[in-house]
């Protein structure tokens, strides 16, 4: 009886997996990180040009205003100068006047005409009506009111008036010039307020601009 024996060639090399080296004792594994390095996000740089809009911001508020103001003084003055007291020709009226308001005599008229005033009852000559040196008219409402007659006072008080001309409608204003200090007020507002803003926006401006660059060369 024969026995089936698997035989090995004497020439059959053997290998045998090489065992891993050991680590030191001190050694430290680095195993991969799971997850990319964070960044830090940029320093915003500084100062924002948020500075530079609200400069301009203020610069377009101030010009509103002068604008504002300058209108605001002209339509002031016009008011204060236009006839508060109209009365027709031939009438007589007893009106108040303050020599400090400059009061003035205006005429509304469709063509030319002779017109006659006479304030008071020349008693006394200190109260008086003289030719203005200075054409002056008011336009309110449609009407233009002409300057005729600049009336002089010694004091406040209440003074007859008496007019004469045909189709004449007469009115007790002020002058223009008594009037002028609100009017200068506006063109001053006119002009300083959007000067001042613009300046400001402007420096404003450069400064942001030049202090932003400073802080990109030190970031770079």
């Amino acid at each position: 009886m024969h026995e089936n024996q698997t035989s090995t060639p004497a020439d059959v090399t053997m290998r045998v997996p090489r065992p891993m080296p050991s680590a030191p004792a001190d050694a430290t594994l680095r195993m991969p990180h799971p997850f990319p390095p964070v960044y830090a996000a940029p320093r915003p740089i500084r100062p924002r040009l948020l500075w530079i809009f609200l400069s301009w911001a203020l610069f377009v508020v101030l010009v509103v205003a002068g604008v504002g103001g300058f209108a605001g003084g002209l339509f002031s003055t016009l008011g204060d100068a236009a006839p508060a007291t109209i009365f027709s020709g031939g009438q007589s009226v007893n009106v108040a006047l303050d020599p400090a308001d400059k009061p003035a005599i205006y005429a509304a008229v469709d063509q030319p005409t002779d017109v006659r005033c006479q304030l008071g009852d020349g008693a006394d000559p200190r109260v008086r009506l003289t030719r203005p040196a200075v054409s002056q008219t008011v336009t309110l409402n449609g009407t233009t009111w002409e300057l005729m007659f600049e009336a002089g006072v010694p004091e406040a008080g209440t003074y007859q008036l008496a007019c004469e001309g045909d189709g004449v409608r007469f009115g007790v204003g002020k002058q223009l010039t008594g009037a002028v200090g609100m009017l200068v007020g506006g063109a001053v507002a006119l002009l300083a307020l959007p000067t001042v803003g613009f300046l400001a926006a402007l420096i404003v401006t450069i400064v942001v601009l030049a202090r932003r660059s400073a802080a990109r060369r030190r970031l770079a």
